[in-house]
């Protein structure tokens, strides 16, 4: 190994031992010092990692309703036009109607599947239990073609009992877990408006969704033709669409405009007109999510980045007193031939050193808070890599910060007045 090498190990090996001795005894010292920048971290990292968390749990619910369909429906979920929402011309719309299914089920050759879908908010009742404002769904029988879920007990619907409009339903696992406890709710009867349903199957559990009603937790399917016995498909109330599902071997632009030019046709809409219809895609939500999200981690991050100021001022503070208290070594030092870069190391050291332990115990602190939530609610929170990196880089940026000034006044101190100083 070359002597300059050599040279440098020791040179680093003796800065951070001094730092470990200064650390360790100044204890209180030590502690002030944590305190700032480990509450800068905290702050600085649990934003983050809460917005990372949240715009994660959307795109994951967002991804139920699937990429490659096409929601055929009176409302647009974003402005037409990418600078308004004109509510008031979507609201003169027609709503899809059962004659749309049909010959779209027709005009549509690159359809893998065209399904009709309703809903509206009711109050489910088995026995004495009941609960409030779920989510009841009413589709035809291409539905498992269109939405994917899985099932826990008993079975699906089949096809007869879509198309005969039987009184059968298909229940969530909240509504399983809440309502029938330990009862198996396959063959049992509930009540929705006064109808009786009979339960032929749950869906497994897929997790709280962060857009109305994507999660089929809370929700009970019945067939299309038996939702039109409880409500009037032909209005708002019972908010109806038309799923239509993509091949996959054409692209899904290609696919939509098929979608258009058949809706067109079958509304018999003239060139001139505007289209009396929304086509929405998950990918126009997602679209949307970045940007919001954009903002929101940009004002997440300046706040926390005041946080993580105040800890380095509370650091470079310490560290001036650290070195005033230490005038007379330093002197001892630089009179024995220590060179300026030596003891700004040691005093850099000594900084990062500080800043890191304190970036440590707020990533802890982070790290216990996310398990906490998640144990306690139905939250996917976590702690990133991304996140982990972020908050030791910007602890080791802010020690070398926090220490530079201090560091350069100790290197260019006078060896004879510092050995001198009583300080």
């Amino acid at each position: 190994m070359p002597r300059a090498a050599i040279q440098w190990y020791y040179m680093l090996r003796e800065s951070m031992q001094s730092a470990f001795r200064t650390v360790i005894l100044n204890k209180l010292r030590t502690l002030l010092s944590l305190m700032g920048i480990t509450i800068g971290i905290f702050a600085i990292i649990a934003v983050f990692t809460v917005l990372d968390s949240m715009e994660e749990n959307i795109r994951e619910s967002l991804s139920a309703l699937g990429s490659e369909i096409i929601y055929v429906e009176k409302w647009p979920w974003m402005p037409e036009d990418g600078q308004e929402y004109k509510w008031w011309e979507y609201l003169n719309r027609p709503v899809p109607s059962m004659r749309d299914y049909q010959q779209l089920q027709k005009r549509l050759p690159n359809a893998r599947a065209v399904t009709f879908f309703a809903g509206f908010g009711a109050t489910v009742e088995y026995g004495k239990a009941s609960m409030e404002n779920l989510a009841i769904w009413g589709a035809s029988e291409e539905f498992e073609e269109t939405r994917n879920f899985g099932i826990l007990k008993g079975r699906f619907l089949t096809p007869f009992e879509m198309n005969s409009g039987k009184n059968s339903a298909v229940i969530g696992y909240t509504i399983m877990e809440r309502m029938f406890k330990n009862i198996d709710p396959v063959g049992r009867e509930i009540k929705v408006k006064g109808h009786t349903l009979t339960v032929i199957g749950v869906f497994e559990k897929e997790g709280e969704s962060f857009i109305g009603g994507g999660s089929m937790d809370q929700n009970v399917l019945i067939p299309i033709k038996y939702m039109a016995t409880m409500v009037d498909l032909r209005k708002d109330e019972s908010n109806p669409g038309i799923w239509v599902r993509s091949n996959e071997r054409i692209p899904i632009d290609q696919f939509k405009e098929e979608v258009r030019g058949a809706m067109r046709t079958i509304r018999r809409l003239r060139p001139s007109e505007k289209d009396n219809f929304a086509l929405n895609q998950s990918s126009v939500l997602n679209a949307g999510i970045e940007s919001i999200f954009g903002i929101i981690n940009f004002a997440g991050g300046f706040i926390g980045i005041l946080a993580v100021i105040v800890g380095a001022f509370g650091i470079a503070n310490i560290m001036f007193v650290s070195v005033k208290e230490r005038t007379n070594i330093i002197g001892i030092q630089k009179a024995l031939g220590a060179k300026k870069y030596y003891i700004i190391l040691e005093v850099l050291y000594e900084s990062v050193l500080l800043s890191m332990i304190g970036g440590l115990i707020g990533l802890l602190m982070v790290f216990i808070g996310t398990v906490i939530v998640r144990n306690s609610f139905d939250f996917n929170i976590y702690l990133s890599l991304g996140n982990i990196i972020l908050g030791l880089f910007i602890s080791t940026v802010v020690g070398i910060i926090a220490g530079l000034f201090p560091a350069i006044m100790a290197a260019r101190l006078d060896p004879v007045k510092a050995m001198a100083s009583t300080f």
